[in-house]
């Protein structure tokens, strides 16, 4: 019987299960438009179900799904979260924060309570901070560590487990659709936050808690008809939150707002009401009855 010739020998890489492949980038100029196009069809969908148009309405869920449903428009903003894309936004709280952070008392085991909403990853700057405990949701989840809630129907806290340190609303306002519910959605944060006068023994803490970290896309302040930053300053003073920290970008504006005493709350209304003219503005607006 011939031999058979051996072949030159195999690498150990051959006898591996294949490895799972990461799903392909995409250019940030098609993640922006990715985004913008499930904006438009969600607007366009809203105006449908307000009209009683069943048919127009399916015709936008055809072709919501067709962009991939919402799971492509939570891809494109973990797009944009990568690092070559500007990063996770939670960076720039920790540059804010690491300085009362690292401030505490060596040995010290107090960890804050963080809720971020509209969370997308486990892994980001505070995560792996070690500074909080966090807890994370988003209407769609998109893995383990991230609970499938929408916060405006999350029940209110009925004592001091259920208050947090921070709250995060990372690009979550701008995905609202009406003025009038970001306006609610900012005033139901003031409702999860621990009280002002909890850090008063802790100086180096009292600037920043308990605290609202907002980040929206730029445009929403810096070109909108209806919004700019004085407007937004004593919208959020209305609400009993103090400004601290801002930092304006070519794509974002990133703030940090602590929780005043309650008596510092004006409740003043802020309708729609046009403070910059011009047909290059956007039409986003915060609306507080």
């Amino acid at each position: 019987m011939a031999l058979k010739k051996k072949g030159p020998p195999k690498r150990l890489a051959a006898g591996r299960p294949p490895i799972l492949q990461r799903s392909k980038s995409i250019s940030r100029s098609a993640t922006k438009a990715l985004i913008n196009k499930h904006h438009l069809l969600q607007k366009r969908k809203r105006q449908a179900v307000v009209k009683g148009n069943k048919a127009e309405e399916a015709t936008i869920d055809a072709e919501i799904e067709a962009l991939g449903g919402i799971e492509s428009y939570q891809e494109a903003s973990l797009q944009g979260q990568r690092h070559d894309r500007g990063g996770d936004s939670s960076r720039v709280l920790m540059q804010w924060l690491e300085g009362c952070l690292s401030s505490q008392p060596a040995g010290s085991k107090h960890r804050f309570r963080m809720l971020e909403v509209g969370a997308l990853s486990t892994q980001n700057a505070c995560s792996k901070s070690g500074y909080f405990d966090i807890e994370r949701i988003d209407l769609n989840s998109q893995g383990d560590g991230i609970v499938q809630q929408d916060f405006m129907k999350r029940p209110l806290p009925q004592g001091e487990p259920g208050l947090f340190d921070i709250i995060s609303l990372s690009l979550v306002l701008n995905y609202v659709p009406e003025p009038k519910d970001r306006g609610e959605m900012l005033r139901r944060t003031t409702q999860f936050l621990r009280t002002a006068g909890r850090y008063i023994d802790s100086p180096d803490l009292t600037p920043y808690f308990p605290s609202l970290f907002l980040v929206l896309p730029a445009p929403c302040v810096t070109n909108s008809r209806y919004l700019d930053e004085e407007r937004l300053v004593a919208l959020m003073g209305s609400l009993g939150y103090a400004k601290v920290e801002s930092k304006t970008t070519q794509r974002l504006v990133y703030y940090l707002w602590r929780k005043e005493p309650t008596q510092k709350r004006t409740r003043d209304r802020f309708p729609k009401k046009e403070i910059r003219a011009g047909s290059t503005r956007n039409n986003f607006a915060v609306v507080l009855d």
